[in-house]
């Protein structure tokens, strides 16, 4: 029968080894048999079922084997648990003699982390016979000296396999002189000795040629023959004989190279030749014995000739011949059986068996995150082992059946440390103690528990009415803890209404470098302040977020001419006006009353009269507008005059507004008193205009006052205060503090016919500035109104905020903190 046949036999010893597994697994290990020269794919036991994993998670788990040395034989069909055989299996070339032939692995199954001993027991199957280490051997016997029940040591047969398919018997071809005796030794090995049966006589016959058969126990047998050939001669009738059949020796392993362990003794009692001893090793005496212990062989000490180590063997038995010298040779037998005790010279072996790549930064305590193995080669005292973890690290080890769990013991803050780099020590019992250590790196993988911050708590930018769309305002920034995804930024503007219309048709920011845009040109007339909100969100999962204001203001540019609003004129802006021949000089022709929507210097307005250039007969205020006569008329006089006007601001550039006035002379004029409800508001009666002129006058020398002082004490306290620090402004640079450009004054206007105190922010050594609404003359009893600029409350509401805030604007001409009453 081949061996693929003789595999066949043993299927029922992998049946009964899934019984072994519910055992094995109870005591948390899996236990498993399989004969060798098991054909690759044979199946010895379901994994995954025995450990009480469902086929569903086989993919999850992802079982696997894990060993140093035995991986290469087995393996785990992932689609059922299976563990096959994955090649050939030699338990010879494994184990060798061992009895047993135990092959450990572990197996790991994942998510969650758990390891499994496993143990495999390899039975032997009878695949090798018996042979000897000569096929032929000689033996000397002289004549009528041995007497019938002498023995003679035969030579032993090896067979690679154990147990019952080792040698389990010899036998002897018949014979009348011999006879064949098998021993049996302590440690299980048969001895076959041949017996003289009868005396031998030379002269009757020389030699014997005898067959010595070696057979196993297994199924079927296998033998192995050895000729032995028997040379009668004459006589040397003493042997060589030692004091004790066995002695015993007990060495410390290391022990020194050439050092004596034992002296051997053996006498024989012929003379001369016949009497000198020889010492040896017979054949009994393995091979490695002989390599690591010497005989000399005169003297018969046994002397150390490699390394001694516990830890390879602890029991070495010597097979020991003292022969003689004589014809034929006599030889005597003995056993020395050597002991060693073991030293501690090996430190505990740390091995990672297992450990997590990545740890999230909210594990929980008590998580394992690896496993731990740790051996000592040696035993006792000295094979004791104790692990200690480095200090100040939120992990602990936890003790487990043959092995160490690495288990997390605090909070863990990827955001404070990233990586942790832990060192272990493996101490063991002995005297003096081993150490060994070695390290594991565990990396800590974030999760989005930080939402992104702004730079700043508020933004400001500024931007001049009219601006092309597309013009950068500003650029908000914000920053994330986390790393990864969970740290990629978006910016967005959070949705609004400004005026009934969507806040993203007025701007726009770039979700990713976080530039602000204008999506339209601004008018300053229209809206001078624009709050949107920023959105920053991560791109964790939950996303988190958080948002910023920012403040838009808008700059105003002379992009409006003047406009006459009074006296009334066709649209081509001809006015006419009718004076007396009999005017003196000074008179009062008319007032031009006109309004600029720009503010600031862009809303100063100017008069002045540009034709005719060279003729003297009237003249224009500057500022109030007035046409007056510089001299009477004569009847000769054209009864005609046309008078072209110019109303300018003071923008850069400045723009205009022409006006011509047509003067006719008559002989009577009727002066009609214009209603000022056709263009002022808030009128009062009569009675009531100088109450309201003086509580005007006090109310505006109070809060003058006021403004003053509230200036004054925030120039003492903060003289270095910095009022741009937070600006985004569109010119890229920080202006000068607000109250380093401007300061406050009082002001008494008295151009033309109405006169009002104003309080005015100027530049140190600057004129005021003011809104002004020029109106025409009234009879002795005119009406009063409180004027209010065009867009003022709004301007007014921009640069306190802007004072409140520390702002600048990039050209000073553009500030005006003028109050008109």
């Amino acid at each position: 029968m081949d061996i693929r046949g003789f595999c066949q036999c043993w299927k029922w010893q992998v049946v009964c080894s899934f019984l072994l597994c519910s055992w094995g697994w109870v005591s948390g290990q899996l236990r498993y048999s399989i004969v060798e020269e098991s054909e690759p794919g044979t199946l010895l036991g379901n994994v995954a079922q025995d450990l009480g994993i469902k086929r569903a998670e086989l993919s999850q788990r992802r079982i696997h084997l894990r060993s140093e040395q035995s991986q290469q034989y087995f393996s785990v069909n992932q689609d059922n648990g299976g563990l096959v055989v994955k090649e050939r299996i030699d338990r010879e070339s494994l184990c060798g003699s061992s009895p047993r032939c135990l092959l450990q692995l572990e197996v790991v199954a994942e998510n969650p982390l758990e390891l499994i001993s496993l143990e495999i027991e390899i039975l032997d199957i009878n695949d090798n016979s018996p042979t000897f280490s000569s096929n032929d051997r000689i033996i000397e016997i002289t004549e009528l000296v041995i007497t019938p029940g002498a023995r003679f040591a035969l030579g032993i047969a090896e067979d690679l396999d154990v147990g019952v398919n080792g040698v389990s018997q010899y036998t002897l071809n018949t014979n009348p002189y011999f006879s064949l005796s098998v021993k049996n030794r302590k440690d299980g090995t048969l001895i076959p000795q041949l017996i003289l049966e009868k005396v031998l006589d030379r002269e009757e016959k020389q030699e014997h040629h005898l067959i010595l058969t070696a057979i196993d126990g297994g199924e079927p047998a296998r033998s192995g023959t050895c000729r032995i050939t028997v040379l009668v001669l004459d006589i040397n009738d003493n042997i060589p004989i030692f004091d004790q059949s066995v002695y015993k020796v007990s060495i410390r392993e290391n022990s020194l190279l050439k050092s004596t362990i034992f002296i051997l003794n053996a006498t024989d009692r012929d003379d001369g030749v016949n009497g000198e001893i020889e010492y040896s090793y017979d054949e009994h005496t393995s091979k490695f014995a002989r390599q690591l212990f010497s005989v000399h062989e005169k003297t018969g000490e046994i002397y150390i000739n490699g390394l001694v180590d516990y830890e390879e063997e602890s029991f070495y038995e010597l097979s020991i011949k003292a022969a003689d010298k004589g014809v034929p040779k006599l030889e005597g037998n003995c056993i020395v059986q050597v002991e060693i005790e073991d030293v501690n010279d090996n430190a505990p072996e740390i091995t990672i068996t297992s450990v997590a790549n990545n740890i999230p930064e909210n594990a929980p305590s008590g998580d394992v995150v690896g496993f731990i193995t740790v051996k000592d080669r040696d035993s006792g005292k000295n094979g004791e082992i104790k692990l200690h973890l480095s200090p100040n690290v939120p992990f602990k080890i936890k003790q487990m059946k043959n092995r160490y769990a690495l288990v997390i013991d605090g909070n863990l803050d990827r955001e404070e440390t990233p990586q942790y780099t832990i060192e272990l020590t493996a101490s063991d019992l002995g005297s003096p103690p081993l150490y060994s250590k070695t390290s594991v790196t565990l990396r800590v993988s974030d999760i989005n528990d930080n939402a992104p911050l702004f730079t700043q708590s508020t933004y400001n930018a500024f931007i001049k009415e009219n601006s092309d769309p597309g013009t950068l305002l500003c650029t908000v920034s914000a920053s994330d803890l986390d790393e990864g995804v969970n740290s990629d930024l978006v910016y967005s503007i959070v949705e609004s209404q400004i005026d009934g219309s969507s806040v993203s048709s007025f701007v726009y920011i770039h979700s990713n470098d976080g530039n602000i845009y204008a999506q339209r040109s601004f008018d300053y007339e229209q809206i001078q302040v624009l709050q949107i909100t920023i959105k920053v969100e991560d791109s964790g999962s939950p996303q988190l977020s958080s948002t910023v204001p920012v403040f838009l203001f808008i700059l105003d540019t002379n992009d409006n001419p003047p406009t006459l609003l009074y006296p009334e004129h066709s649209e081509d802006l001809i006015v006419q006006e009718r004076i007396p021949k009999s005017t003196s000089v000074g008179y009062l022709v008319t007032k031009l009353s006109a309004v600029d929507l720009d503010s600031g210097h862009n809303a100063w307005l100017l008069f002045t009269l540009i034709h005719p250039i060279n003729y003297s007969s009237f003249q224009v205020s500057k500022h109030t507008g007035e046409v007056r006569t510089v001299r009477g008329f004569q009847e000769a006089e054209n009864m005609e005059q046309q008078l072209v006007i110019s109303i300018s601001d003071q923008g850069s550039p400045p723009l205009s507004t022409t006006v011509t006035v047509l003067v006719s002379m008559a002989d009577e004029v009727i002066v009609e008193r214009p209603k000022s409800g056709d263009f002022l508001t808030n009128t009062k009666p009569p009675s009531d205009m100088t109450l309201y002129l003086i509580i005007s006058l006090v109310a505006i020398s109070l809060v003058s006052l006021v403004t003053f002082m509230i200036l004054l004490v925030k120039c003492l306290r903060k003289d270095s205060y910095d009022w741009g620090s937070s600006c985004c402004l569109l010119g890229g640079s920080q202006s000068k503090p607000y109250t380093d450009q401007y300061q406050p004054a009082l002001y008494l206007n008295t151009d033309g016919t109405l006169k009002y105190m104003e309080v005015r922010m100027v530049p140190p050594g600057s004129q005021g500035q003011s809104y002004q609404t020029h109106l025409p003359p009234a009879p002795e009893q005119q009406d009063f109104s409180i004027v209010q600029p065009v867009n003022y409350p709004q301007l007014k509401d921009i640069y306190q905020e802007a004072s409140s805030e520390g702002e600048s604007l990039n050209d000073p001409n553009n500030v005006s903190g003028d109050i008109t009453v």
